[in-house]
C-alpha cells in the first residue's frame, strides 16, 4: 500500500467522502494491504455504532414471475426455462408466522415484477402481516411503481423498500436494461418512495458486464446524494439462461474491498452481506461482515420453491429448512465474534430502522 493509498482511506474515515479522482485512486490502486487497512477502519466504525452486532431480515421471494427483462436476470420475462410459482396470501403469511416464532420481527417480500398481485391484494397482504404481528416490520422488494401504487402501500403499513439502483451511469444501465427501463424511472421510484417517508434501500451491481471504475465512483456519489436507510451490493453472477451467460462473473475482492468504502462513507447504513457473495465465496458473508456490513438475510420461503428463485447461477441455500438457514448463519457469525440479533432494530439514536 502507498502512502497515498492510506492517506485517502484515512481522509474518508474522517470526512466520509473523496473527490471523484481520489475514490478512482482508492478503487484502481487497491491491493491486499490496502484492502486489509480498509476493513480494519470500517470495522472500528462499524462497532463504534452496531458493537457486534449483525441483524437477520428473514426474505420471503414470493414469486418468481416478473414482466421486466433486464439481460443480466435468471427470472426475466423472456426466460421460457426459468421455473416459475407464486405463493398465495396464505402461504406468505405461513412464511412470516414462521419466522415470527424463530423471532425475526423484519420480513422483507420480495420477487419478480408479477402484475398478478394486484394492489388490493398486496395491500390486503400488508395490513393482515401487521395485524396479526404488529411488532414486526414489512420490507417490499417488488420493482418499480408509480408514486400513487408506492403510497398505497406505505398507507397499508408497509415500513421499507428495497429497490436496487443497479448502476448510477445512463450508457452502463443502457447495456444491462432493455430499452422500456431506464435509470431515469428507477432514480425517479427511489426519490419517490424517499419523499413518501419509506426507509429505503438501494445499491448496485459490482462488475457487470461493461463497468468501468468511473461507474462504481458515479455510484458512490448517487448513493451519497440519495442517503439511503440500507445499501445492497454483490457481485454479478450470470445465469445460463440469459444473454450473459458467457460473461465472467465479477470477484469477491472487488465487492468486499466497496463494501470497506461504503461503511466509511455511511457510518449508520445498513450493509448486507448478501446472498451473492456468499455464493461466490464459501466464507463471503463472513467476509462481507468483517469488511463492514452488519445484515443478512435468511431465506424463509417455503423449501418447495427455493430452488425456483434463480436470479444468478448457483445460488446457495436453496435445499435448507428455514429453522436449519437461521441456526447456520448465527453459528456462522458467532464463528468470527458477532452475534446475530433478529429485532427490528428499532432503537433510537443509534442505529438506522431498516
Amino acid at each position: 500500500m502507498n502512502a497515498e493509498i492510506k492517506e485517502l482511506i484515512d481522509e474518508l474515515f474522517e470526512k466520509h467522502i473523496l473527490s471523484k479522482e481520489g475514490f478512482r485512486k482508492l478503487i484502481d490502486q487497491r491491493d491486499e494491504e490496502a484492502a486489509e487497512y480498509l476493513f480494519e477502519k470500517a470495522r472500528l466504525v462499524q462497532k463504534q455504532v452496531f458493537g457486534n452486532t449483525v441483524y437477520i431480515r428473514g426474505i420471503v421471494e414470493f414469486s418468481s414471475y416478473c414482466k421486466s427483462n433486464c439481460l443480466y436476470c435468471g427470472i426475466r420475462r423472456d426466460n421460457l426455462k426459468a421455473q416459475r410459482y407464486r405463493l398465495s396470501e396464505e402461504d406468505i403469511l405461513a412464511c412470516c408466522r414462521q419466522g415470527h416464532d424463530f423471532g425475526f420481527r423484519t420480513f422483507v417480500l420480495q420477487s419478480g415484477e408479477d402484475l398478478f398481485y394486484t394492489d388490493e391484494m398486496l395491500c390486503h397482504l400488508i395490513r393482515s402481516i401487521k395485524k396479526e404481528m404488529p411488532d414486526s416490520a414489512v420490507t417490499l422488494s417488488i420493482g418499480e411503481k408509480t408514486r400513487e401504487q408506492y403510497q398505497m402501500y406505505y398507507d397499508a403499513g408497509a415500513d421499507r423498500y428495497l429497490l436496487r439502483h443497479e448502476t448510477a451511469s445512463p450508457a452502463l444501465y443502457a447495456k444491462l436494461h432493455p430499452a422500456d427501463q431506464t435509470l431515469v424511472n428507477r432514480m425517479r421510484c427511489l426519490q419517490d418512495l424517499k419523499e413518501i417517508g419509506y426507509q429505503v434501500g438501494a445499491g448496485m451491481m459490482i462488475q457487470p458486464p461493461g463497468q468501468k471504475t468511473e461507474d462504481l465512483v458515479a455510484d458512490l456519489y448517487y448513493l451519497k446524494d440519495l442517503q439511503p436507510d440500507m445499501i445492497g451490493i454483490g457481485p454479478f453472477i450470470p445465469h445460463h439462461d440469459t444473454p450473459f451467460r458467457n460473461e465472467p462473473a465479477g470477484s469477491s475482492e472487488l465487492s468486499l474491498y466497496m463494501i470497506g468504502i461504503l461503511r466509511l462513507m455511511f457510518p449508520k447504513a445498513l450493509l448486507p452481506a448478501t446472498t451473492a457473495l456468499g455464493t461466490i465465496d464459501q466464507k463471503g458473508r463472513e467476509k462481507g461482515i468483517l469488511a463492514g456490513a452488519n445484515v443478512i438475510m435468511p431465506n424463509l420461503s417455503p423449501k418447495a420453491v427455493r430452488g425456483k428463485y434463480l436470479l444468478y447461477n448457483n445460488k446457495i441455500c436453496t435445499g435448507e429448512d428455514a429453522s436449519l438457514c437461521s441456526a447456520c448463519i448465527s453459528n456462522r457469525m458467532r464463528s468470527i465474534g458477532y452475534e446475530t440479533v433478529i429485532s427490528r432494530g428499532d432503537a433510537p439514536g443509534k442505529m438506522p430502522h431498516f
